[in-house]
């Protein structure tokens, strides 16, 4: 098991890698002048150039890979032309609102699809499964920048429970920086007023998020479970008298999730790279909002650096993944 997890570990040092060469030499080769956008309209030939040897991009591209791949290995993630801040700073700032947001609506995709999909195969060809498919199925056609609008027509704009937008009100102050969540930050000074107002603000944008993998989730499930229930080994436990809840927890669930866990592990990042338009309608200040404002402004070091981040972030969860099937499934440590 360990040198499954090493070897699995390994490969994330080459996929990076290569990732680095892709990402930089598109961003390098796209049409546009970032340096001129950055020194203004009215910049002279020399303020041009002196903005680009500022951030070397007077130097030629495998040039300017290399001294970005030795600055990357000893932290440092490049520049912003517009802000003049660290892309590790602004990075810093971001992912955690990001990830605050992926990690809500994955919870809620989880949470809400995994006991429907096992509930519908129970009761296949029933009239909850019949509706949860016909729902899920209008789930997953449904654009998210169009359930995010509806979500603030019907909760925030007709209703008022909710807040329209942001992450926080803006006459309020935020819970400490300790992690960047600013529910766990709530939670770990014990502010809960700071957490009921983080919620609110979550909502939202999270339910928008979540609903198209809660749909596949529940699909998966539903089909998994029925694969399951139709093996032999069940078919002999009914035929042992065992407890039919007893068989539905302890060896139909196991099996049915492990399958169900490759689809969890790739939403992380088709969540991650979907953010744009529910942070852009929301107003929420995560890295999908700030790489759209880095692409507008033609401003690369910034959208390297996200892409990198998603990653990272995406290889780090297949190799959890990875593990969890291994542990659910011991076959799979052999591959």
């Amino acid at each position: 098991m360990l040198w499954y997890v090493i070897r699995r570990l390994l490969l994330i040092i080459p996929t990076l890698l290569g990732l680095t060469v892709i990402v930089f030499a598109i961003a390098r080769l796209l049409p546009g002048d970032p340096v001129g956008l950055a020194a203004g309209p009215n910049a002279t030939p020399e303020v041009i150039a002196s903005v680009a040897a500022e951030f070397g991009l007077d130097k030629p591209i495998p040039v300017q890979y290399w001294n970005y791949l030795t600055g990357l290995l000893q932290g440092d993630w490049g520049v912003s032309l517009f802000s003049r801040r660290p892309v590790i700073d602004d990075l810093a700032e971001f992912v955690p609102a990001t990830l605050e947001l992926v990690i809500a609506a994955l919870l809620i995709a989880v949470i809400v699809g995994i006991p429907l999909g096992l509930l519908a195969a129970i009761r296949r060809d029933g009239i909850f499964d019949y509706l949860t498919r016909t729902v899920s199925l209008g789930a997953i056609a449904m654009p998210r920048f169009f359930l995010g609008l509806l979500l603030q027509l019907a909760f925030a704009m007709a209703l008022n429970w909710l807040p329209l937008s942001g992450r926080f009100p803006l006459i309020e102050f935020p819970p400490d920086r300790i992690t960047g969540f600013y529910t766990v930050d709530a939670i770990l000074i014990g502010d809960w007023h700071a957490l009921g107002l983080a919620l609110q603000h979550l909502a939202l944008p999270a339910l928008a998020l979540s609903l198209s993998p809660l749909a596949t989730i529940l699909r998966m499930m539903r089909a998994s479970t029925i694969e399951v229930l139709q093996q032999d080994y069940i078919l002999t436990e009914r035929a042992l008298g065992i407890p039919p809840w007893i068989i539905l927890f302890k060896y139909t669930l196991r099996n049915a999730v492990s399958a169900t866990l490759t689809v969890i592990g790739l939403y992380v990042s088709w969540l991650l790279g979907g953010t744009v338009l529910v942070e852009t309608i929301f107003d929420w200040p995560g890295i999908g909002l700030y790489s759209t404002q880095a692409i507008l402004g033609q401003d690369f070091m910034p959208v390297i650096g996200v892409t990198l981040v998603i990653a990272m972030i995406y290889l780090v969860t297949s190799v959890i993944v990875d593990i969890l099937q291994a542990v659910l499934n011991p076959k799979v440590r052999l591959q």
